[in-house]
């Protein structure tokens, strides 16, 4: 998928879970619902941090594209030391460590050890960075065409204003985690979510996506699961454009209204 296509199912995926917690006994208080939906629409990106020319490469100029060389690096090593003989052989690191559920939980458990040890400014530094992938994601025609560093000073004033809302008492700082010290904590569940929802379209594609890995299947460790190939789509053809964005919206704004208590 391309990343607003990306972008969009991460939001809606956050909201569907505002839905269903909600009908769980645990409600999401409104700032835990747009937060962890921008939260989810940024993270839904990150896993394209092994791809030279994706949106996230972009989006924080130079430091972003060398992360990027790095992070393809290093998956790419990571591929060639644990495939398999099925394993087909690989000249870069795209859709191999960053898209499998163990990277997702990796970096979602970290986010939010960073949020409870770090305070305040690591929650800063977390909201500032997904709210600027947010933007690239979901406004992404406004986004390429303003500069940098306006896309930085609309996410900084995001993640300040919602940092301000969430610590006041009741909106959220507690959500789901209430003992004492245990507050932010939630903050890396919509990341993992997003690294999750990103995995799944991808494995819509005609490639798929090793989103198991490292649990071997046959004789390769980095299958690429995703349905039947007639199913399957090239990302940015009409079927993502037309038919999967228009349901992530409809699917969202379903799972707001649930969460929120209308529905």
């Amino acid at each position: 998928m391309m990343g607003p296509a990306h972008s969009l199912s991460g939001a809606a995926a956050w909201l569907g879970v505002g839905a269903a917690a909600g009908a769980a006994g645990y409600p999401m208080p409104w700032p835990v619902l747009v937060c962890g939906a921008l939260i989810c629409a940024g993270a839904a990106l990150a896993p394209d941090l092994d791809h030279k020319s994706a949106t996230i490469s972009r989006a924080f100029g130079p430091l972003s594209r060398m992360v990027c060389d790095v992070v393809d690096t290093l998956s790419h090593a990571v591929y060639k030391a644990t495939k398999m003989r099925g394993d087909s052989n690989r000249s870069g690191g795209h859709r191999t460590l960053t898209h499998t559920w163990l990277w997702a939980v990796l970096v979602g458990g970290g986010m939010s050890l960073l949020a409870v040890q770090g305070g305040r400014w690591a929650v800063l530094g977390i909201l500032f960075v997904h709210m600027v992938l947010a933007i690239e994601g979901l406004l992404w025609r406004a986004a390429r065409v303003s500069s940098d560093i306006l896309v930085w000073l609309l996410g900084a004033t995001m993640a300040w204003i919602l940092a301000g809302i969430l610590d006041q008492p009741g909106n959220g700082a507690g959500w789901l985690f209430t003992e004492p010290g245990q507050e932010y904590l939630w903050l890396g569940l919509p990341i993992v979510l997003g690294a999750l929802v990103h995995d799944i379209g991808d494995a819509l594609t005609v490639s798929g996506c090793p989103v198991l890995w490292p649990i071997p299947i046959g004789r390769k460790r980095w299958y690429p699961v995703g349905p039947p190939q007639a199913m399957r789509f090239r990302a940015g053809s009409w079927v993502e454009l037309k038919i999967l964005m228009p349901a992530f919206m409809l699917l969202g704004g379903i799972g707001a209204l649930g969460a929120l208590g209308y529905v």
